[in-house]
């Protein structure tokens, strides 16, 4: 058929794709690739270095031709290693765990195996920016609570966005971005809330390690109904290798690994074995950095932005000079080479922006330097 007779041009994306746009912290990485010298205060990975016995676990593996495939739940020794701390924690000898293709991976398959089209999801904005176009992508209804200005959740608000199409509440803690740590009274409420009307929470746990003024506390204590999301990314440097893990009641558990059988068929396997000589490998002094550093951005900005100081995670979310942290992400790359994140990457408000702050202390001060010169502009 030539070109002047064919059929009339049809698109090949999917309507349901328009639910994703770039990243907003993509585009971030991308401005500064272009800028010479940034000041890069964008990227939400550790500075710290993955353990040395990992790295020698990988290269092990990989001698050892470990590099195939796996049994879709994981390998059988990190698997169980996991599984047994998951159970003893939440004292559900009934919990089962699946090791995944990343957190991430680990939150598309808990949301394909509890989300039917039309059903709806509560998450908390501003909300790491994954969550709401993939619910929506799966045909969910994102319902968001807006926690500005302390950024905490309230049990009243949650409980009069219960609808009977409720499906999901998608927690995080500690968050991203805001760096705020859910207290126990806080996620046992919320965990009560759930079971009283069948919703299940999705607990994304990623940062648990990394809380500083406050022991990390989980909803999965509380209810044997909670799928829990977590890794070795930002606990042990591991961003590039893609291994989480995400444990919950068997029937959603055995679905997901159901499901992941025809995704991501399993997570790569020498990061398996990395992974698992991490857990050997103590990581207080690295979390002890990431405290120093929080407490030095703390005090350089305390003084020039309104923000509330973050228990966990390593971000801060300051109030945006002027209102819009678009504005002012924009204008910092313009005055300063200062890459930072705006706040409407993570929700409808674009009153913030997000500053990630593991970074070398030679660009965090010159961060620290130049935030306060745009605050004094």
């Amino acid at each position: 058929m030539t070109p002047s007779t064919a059929a009339p041009s049809r698109s090949q994306v999917a309507r349901r794709a328009a639910a994703f746009d770039s990243s907003g912290i993509r585009k971030a990485f991308d401005l500064a690739a272009r800028l010479e010298d940034p000041i890069n205060l964008s990227i939400g990975q550790p500075d710290f270095g993955m353990p040395q016995p990992a790295r020698t676990a990988a290269g092990a593996a990989i001698d050892a031709g470990r590099n195939g495939y796996t049994p879709t739940q994981g390998i059988p020794a990190l698997r169980e290693r996991l599984e047994a701390a998951a159970r003893g924690e939440t004292g559900q000898p009934e919990r089962r765990l699946l090791v995944t293709s990343g957190t991430s991976g680990g939150l598309v398959l808990a949301l394909m195996a509890t989300l039917d089209p039309g059903d709806e999801v509560i998450l908390f904005e501003p909300a790491f920016v994954m969550y709401r176009p993939l619910v929506e992508f799966l045909g969910g209804r994102v319902v968001a609570i807006y926690t500005a200005p302390a950024f905490t959740i309230d049990l009243a608000r949650v409980a009069a966005a219960i609808t009977p199409r409720t499906k999901v509440i998608l927690l995080n803690t500690p968050a991203n971005p805001t760096g705020v740590v859910a207290s126990d009274d806080l996620v046992r409420g919320l965990a009560a809330l759930a079971d009283e009307h069948g919703v299940t929470i999705i607990s994304d746990e990623l940062y648990r390690t990394l809380c500083y003024d406050a022991p990390f506390a989980s909803p999965a204590r509380h209810s044997s109904r909670v799928v829990v999301l977590d890794g070795f990314s930002k606990s042990h440097a591991m961003t590039g290798w893609r291994v989480g893990w995400l444990h919950g009641p068997p029937d959603v558990v055995d679905t997901c690994a159901m499901i992941q059988q025809y995704t991501f068929v399993c997570a790569p396997q020498v990061g398996q074995w990395a992974a698992l000589e991490a857990l050997e490998c103590p990581m207080d002094a690295a979390i002890g950095e990431c405290r120093r550093k929080r407490d030095k951005l703390v005090a350089g900005l305390r003084d020039h932005y309104d923000f509330q100081v973050p228990g966990g995670a390593f971000y801060l979310y300051p109030r945006a000079p002027g209102g819009s942290g678009t504005a002012f992400a924009e204008r910092a790359a313009a005055e300063e080479k200062l890459i930072v994140v705006p706040g409407k990457v993570f929700g409808a408000a674009d009153s913030h922006f997000r500053i990630a702050y593991t970074t070398d202390d030679l660009t965090l001060d010159r961060g620290i330097a130049a935030l306060r010169r745009l605050a004094a502009g």
